[in-house]
């Protein structure tokens, strides 16, 4: 998904799902256990970029309670405004994260929650590489997807058309790795949104360092 009404279509996704999105992953435990992995990573007052931010909440709420610099951003002028309301003490902008400015060294840790499965395969690489350039040394990576073998598959999200992008959890591991990072911990979940046309979907949770 190159061309750039691309990144119309997913905002038009998540503007349609809004909060309801929220809803339906707000029973997510395995994204919880990845936000306390990084709290316990961060000192005080540290700078967290929040990819496809959504709503705010849980990511950019959890970390802005636990006191860190927050920035969030997201394809989705519903889901920033919602952001912006809901979590006044963070930062967020409408743009697309392919074309967003990022300074090499500049954050302690980056949050990127199912924000890529709309992207292709070589916008995920060059983007998950640029993210581990803009880490401090010792800076942190949580990047969670649905771990599938899928390259441009139409199907339907929450009720909403989708073109799906993604890689067997190995294969973007060794992306991972590729981008100078550590896998340093992983987990397998089975989840189902609570949503009436939402059925389960594997989640896999790569926690991962600039060591």
């Amino acid at each position: 998904m190159a061309d750039k009404d691309d990144g119309r279509r997913a905002a038009a996704v998540f503007d349609a799902l809004g909060s309801g999105y929220e809803k339906a992953f707000a029973h997510s435990e395995a994204h919880r256990r990845s936000l306390e992995w990084l709290l316990g990573r961060l000192a005080p007052g540290s700078r967290v970029l929040d990819v496809g931010s959504g709503t705010g909440r849980p990511t950019a709420e959890t970390l802005v309670r636990a006191g860190h610099d927050v920035r969030g951003v997201d394809v989705s002028p519903v889901m920033v405004g919602l952001a912006a309301r809901q979590v006044p003490g963070a930062a967020f902008t409408c743009a697309d994260v392919r074309r967003l400015a990022l300074e090499e060294g500049s954050l302690h840790a980056v949050c990127v929650y199912f924000s890529l499965l709309q992207m292709d395969r070589g916008e995920q690489t060059e983007l998950i590489g640029r993210l581990a350039r803009a880490l401090v040394p010792g800076g942190s990576l949580v990047l969670a997807t649905v771990p599938l073998d899928v390259e441009g598959v139409d199907t339907v999200f929450m009720g909403q058309p989708v073109r799906v992008t993604s890689f067997a959890g190995e294969a973007l591991a060794e992306v991972v790795r590729d981008a100078g990072l550590t896998v340093l911990a992983e987990e397998n979940v089975l989840f189902t949104p609570d949503h009436p046309e939402a059925g389960p979907e594997p989640h896999l949770f790569l926690y991962c360092g600039r060591e």
